[in-house]
């Protein structure tokens, strides 16, 4: 069992949020923002001046996205990362399924570490979305989630093949949201993504809300140039 790092208490004017979001597993919550201000500033995960915004700006803001998601879903959380928003999802829902999918060994051993640390049925798997295995082994999850993984046609290039036909790409995003709806449009739906669409979660539980693009996937395969195009450039 880890120390108590003395980071991890919930501010007090988001105890009421916090409670309401993940009842009795907030212990757990706890044990990982100390992680994330610890072990994870340590990892380069989180910037060294998070440490005080890690409960809003972090876990809040992740697990109000479980709001968008139906019972006992299967998630695939890409380019994880710290475990956002996969592991503060799984805090607020224990009934979801969650994948969390990182390409850098550094951060899937500290992601191994933490799940294992939270005593949490989360499966961690080394690769990038794009991928012919991870494609192979993990397509077909009713959502994929994201968090400041690449813009939004990249995202959709990548996102989309891992999700079934019906399911929904969430991925988190900030001011530029609209910007990138606006931008991206054909290139989404040449993925065989719906019009993508930008919603805001947890209006009475987190100031400012947070902004999520919601992108279903109708579609089997790519159907343009324009979202072939969008999906080439930078590696994560």
């Amino acid at each position: 069992m880890m120390t108590d790092l003395g980071l991890s208490d919930v501010p007090a004017e988001l105890a009421g949020p916090a409670a309401e979001l993940f009842g009795d597993r907030l212990a757990g919550v706890r044990r990982y923002a100390a992680l994330l201000a610890d072990t994870g500033v340590a990892h380069g995960l989180i910037g060294p001046s998070e440490g005080g915004r890690i409960w809003q700006r972090h876990l809040l803001n992740c697990a109000v996205m479980a709001e968008l998601i139906e019972p006992d879903a299967r998630v695939l959380d890409i380019g994880s990362g710290a475990g956002l928003p996969g592991i503060p999802l799984a805090l607020a829902r224990p009934d979801l399924e969650i994948v969390l999918l990182e390409p850098m060994a550094r951060r899937v051993e500290w992601l191994r570490s933490t799940v294992a640390e939270l005593d949490l049925p989360i499966t961690v798997a080394r690769g990038r979305a794009e991928e012919r295995t991870v494609q192979r082994d993990w397509a077909g999850a009713d959502v994929v989630t994201a968090r400041a993984v690449a813009p939004l046609a990249r995202l959709a290039g990548w996102a989309l093949p891992l999700t079934r036909i019906g399911g929904r790409m969430l991925a988190l995003k900030g001011a530029s949201a609209a910007e990138e709806v606006d931008r991206d449009r054909a290139a989404v739906r040449g993925f065989g993504g719906s019009a993508p669409r930008v919603v805001q979660c947890g209006s009475t539980l987190v100031d400012p809300p947070t902004t999520v693009v919601i992108v279903e996937r109708t579609a089997a395969k790519v159907g343009s140039r324009a979202a072939s195009a969008a999906s080439r450039g930078r590696k994560r």
